[in-house]
């Protein structure tokens, strides 16, 4: 079997807008997109020592869920493919054809569709599917997982400047979690700032939670920038990633990315920044969540 080795490429990036130089703000963008052109941003911080364990358990075949956009299917797809492992990904909901499945299949993924009522016990049903199969090894939706948080809290070794404050779009909060970790274990002042996608997101505090390693120092949730819920979008968020991608030439999501830096940018406005005051964003990759919103900017103008 092939190694579980893939390079980190995740440059620091400083983005330029006059709301920043009005503001005296410097905002930097933490490249995790293009760690992989598939298994990016957070998705390889996540499957990175899911699958060491996988590979130490002698186990050859990953199972793990999502959505029928899931950018966590999508890549561990593409790593089981890329690291000599069978994948079957549980699809929440009816039997679909979109470009994510489509890669998924490409890639060599059994999807099974799930009703949704099957779908929330996700130990249960993949006791009834593989209970016998030695070879299956069960990953959760997301990546959810210490090993996941391992893998993110490695992101803040990386960095060769401080910051005073960090953002990151949270939808388990393994990712924020293992962030958290990382700034407390490397006794950093910097502010943590996690933005759930989630509709009454408060509860990504009590996710987060259960993935930190050591007491943590305080951060901020951020939750009024779900635009309506998980992938929902309105047509101010719309118009801000379709501006921001045309000036920085920086793909960002719908989904997470891109209410992240619009939380960022409606705070700085707001004057939440003092002068000085340097940013970090995390750049989560799944800028292939685009590819199921394309109606929703096709409607809108240039």
């Amino acid at each position: 079997m092939k190694a579980i080795d893939l390079e980190i490429f995740s440059p620091v990036t400083q983005i330029t807008h006059p709301l920043l130089s009005q503001k005296q703000v410097r905002l930097f963008i933490k490249r995790d997109d293009l760690i992989h052109p598939v298994i990016s941003g957070n998705k390889w911080r996540k499957l990175k020592y899911i699958l060491q364990k996988a590979r130490n358990e002698s186990k050859n075949h990953l199972v793990t869920f999502g959505g029928a956009y899931s950018n966590h299917l999508l890549a561990t797809a593409a790593a089981g493919a890329l690291f000599g492992f069978k994948t079957t990904g549980f699809v929440r909901g009816e039997d679909v054809e979109n470009d994510h499945l489509f890669l998924c299949r490409l890639y060599g993924m059994q999807l099974l569709f799930t009703d949704r009522g099957s779908y929330r016990d996700k130990p249960n049903l993949f006791n009834q599917t593989f209970g016998s199969d030695a070879d299956a090894f069960f990953i959760d939706e997301g990546g959810a997982s210490h090993e996941a948080a391992k893998g993110c809290s490695e992101l803040v070794a990386e960095l060769t400047e401080t910051y005073n404050h960090l953002f990151c779009a949270c939808g388990t909060g393994t990712t924020a979690a293992g962030i958290v970790n990382g700034i407390t274990e490397h006794s950093l002042t910097t502010q943590f700032h996690a933005v759930p996608v989630f509709k009454n997101g408060g509860f990504i505090a009590d996710e987060i939670a259960r993935y930190l390693t050591i007491p943590a120092s305080s951060y901020q949730l951020h939750l009024d920038y779900h635009f309506g819920g998980y992938a929902k979008t309105t047509p101010d968020l719309i118009a801000f990633i379709r501006e921001f991608i045309a000036l920085t030439g920086m793909l960002i999501d719908p989904v997470y990315t891109g209410k992240m830096l619009y939380a960022i940018f409606d705070l700085l406005a707001k004057g939440y920044f003092t002068p000085g005051s340097k940013i970090l964003a995390v750049h989560t990759g799944g800028i292939w969540g685009l590819l199921g919103m394309k109606e929703k900017f096709s409607v809108i103008s240039k």
